[in-house]
């Protein structure tokens, strides 16, 4: 690669992490600040706060990632550490999943029993959702640290080898185990979504076609927001895919493009978080205007 595409999007990379490290951090921040206020958290507090929790860790991974890729540090010192990016973006999808079903289950207008059960149970449930996530990720981790074989220098090309006809079945076995383990997150956020989307659009079709009178804009809002998550949590899906499938070669443009599109996912959606809750939003206004009275 030449040396201009380097250091652009090294600058590019480092400019994108302090962006997900700030986003992130107002939301850990405002939260942390108010459960030692109030000495309790509501469930949705708790829930996107360890969602911004991961996110931190995984941008920090992301940024170790780049770094890897373009021999600023050992590669065998990365892939020794990349079960734990796995740990990260898969504790990350979960919560994320987790934020969609609550979402899905508070707003959304479905006459059937076991949702209006969940309706009334989920602020209850987030907990153990998060227990959950942390134990079944944990159990991944674990399980992929007892097989080296997973995460081995060849997993995003960094063995500079030819492939064997073994190494090919190993590849394609991996890719399989690691495309059934994000799978299921994904499958229960594009449920979730899909269903939350369609209620607020017929509601929003209703109210256009009756005597309320137009919708109202927060209800438009909502939409487009719920639209947003599910796009970048979509494209963060496939980017990961196309990272383990090896169909780019190492350093590549399309190669450095998807690592970048992971880390600008997570952020984008952070940034739909607070601009869509007027808590976070006023506190990030509030650091912003300080640090330009500052300066």
């Amino acid at each position: 690669m030449l040396e201009s595409q380097l250091i652009s999007h090294l600058l590019l990379t480092a400019i994108q992490l302090l962006t997900g490290l700030f986003v992130n951090a107002i939301i850990v921040v405002v939260h942390g600040t108010g459960l030692l206020k109030h000495r309790k958290m509501i469930p949705l507090e708790a829930l996107v706060s360890c969602l911004a929790m991961s996110r931190i860790c995984l941008e920090l991974a992301i940024f170790y990632l780049n770094l890897a890729v373009f021999n600023l540090i050992d590669i065998r010192q990365f892939v020794g550490k990349f079960v734990i990016l796995s740990f990260v973006n898969e504790l990350g999808l979960w919560f994320a999943t987790w934020l969609s079903v609550f979402y899905c289950i508070k707003i959304a207008r479905i006459a059937h029993p076991l949702f209006l059960w969940l309706k009334l149970k989920i602020s209850k449930l987030v907990p153990w959702l998060i227990l959950g996530s942390l134990l079944h990720a944990s159990s991944t981790c674990v399980f992929h640290s007892k097989q080296p074989w997973i995460f081995s220098e060849d997993l995003l090309g960094f063995s500079s080898q030819n492939a064997t006809a073994e190494s090919e079945d190993i590849a394609t076995l991996r890719f399989t185990l690691l495309f059934a383990e994000l799978s299921l997150p994904s499958l229960i956020f594009l449920v979730s979504a899909l269903l939350l989307l369609f209620s607020l659009g017929r509601h929003t079709w209703q109210m256009r076609n009756t005597a309320a009178g137009p919708c109202p804009r927060a209800r438009v809002r909502s939409l487009l927001s719920i639209f947003a998550f599910l796009v970048l949590y979509l494209c963060h899906y496939l980017m990961v895919l196309l990272l383990f499938s090896q169909v780019f070669k190492l350093t590549s443009l399309r190669f450095l493009f998807c690592i970048s599109l992971v880390g600008s996912c997570h952020s984008g959606h952070s940034i739909i978080l607070i601009l869509g809750n007027p808590k976070l939003k006023q506190n990030a206004e509030k650091f912003l205007l300080h640090r330009k009275c500052r300066q």
